[in-house]
């Protein structure tokens, strides 16, 4: 955050609001450099009203907050993306969005679990960071660690489908299918690059 210079921006930035779920922008506010540090520290949205003069968290009124998640700095260090969870719909008119839309949640929750793990394989690549995340830690120990990992889930996924316990088969369904999402961002690759195969097969089949 020290590459914002909002003496040189006139004191405020342009903040683009988007939900961390299904990645819609909600709104467009102002942040100056109060404001931002309010919503790093209460982990709501704070802007800078300029009808108000003065610091407005988002839903303060109407309780529909912006549960803070994460802020992004634009190339030319004078944008923020905050990426939040909305309590609520985010416009004063009621809608989900300020321009209108419809602010659904996804189907699936895979794409964001895989954004979440190409966020800790860089972090995994980078020499000043810890252990602490699983992801992270496993990546680091390289593919052969990745691929064991993933060997191990598939034998436990196979015993316990031959039992009959479900919910333990769906528990360690879902280890395997985690860490083999882990094993493709080792590879280089993606979820779209095996659907994209799975796709040409069907279309050749039919």
């Amino acid at each position: 955050m020290d590459s914002i210079d909002f003496d040189k921006a006139g004191g405020l930035v342009p903040a683009i609001i988007q939900d961390a779920t299904t990645h819609k922008v909600l709104m467009l506010g102002y942040m100056n450099d109060a404001a931002l540090k309010e919503t790093r520290s209460s982990g709501r949205v704070t802007f800078y009203s300029r009808s108000k003069q003065r610091l407005w968290t988002k839903g303060e009124s109407s309780g529909n907050f912006l549960e803070f998640v994460d802020v992004r700095i634009d190339c030319d260090g004078d944008a923020l993306l905050v990426r939040a969870r909305p309590t609520g719909p985010v416009c004063h008119t009621g809608s989900d969005t300020c321009w209108g839309e419809t602010n659904a949640a996804p189907e699936s929750f895979l794409p964001e679990l895989e954004a979440i793990i190409a966020r800790r394989k860089q972090q995994a690549a980078s020499p000043t960071s810890d252990d602490s995340s699983y992801v992270a830690g496993l990546l680091k120990r390289g593919v052969a660690k990745v691929a064991q990992k993933v060997g191990e889930e598939a034998v436990e996924t196979v015993i316990e489908a031959m039992g009959s316990d479900d919910g333990l088969f769906l528990e360690e369904s879902s280890d395997l299918l985690f860490h083999w999402m882990i094993l493709l961002q080792a590879k280089g690759y993606r979820l779209q690059d095996v659907e994209a195969i799975l796709a040409r097969r069907h279309r050749e089949r039919r």
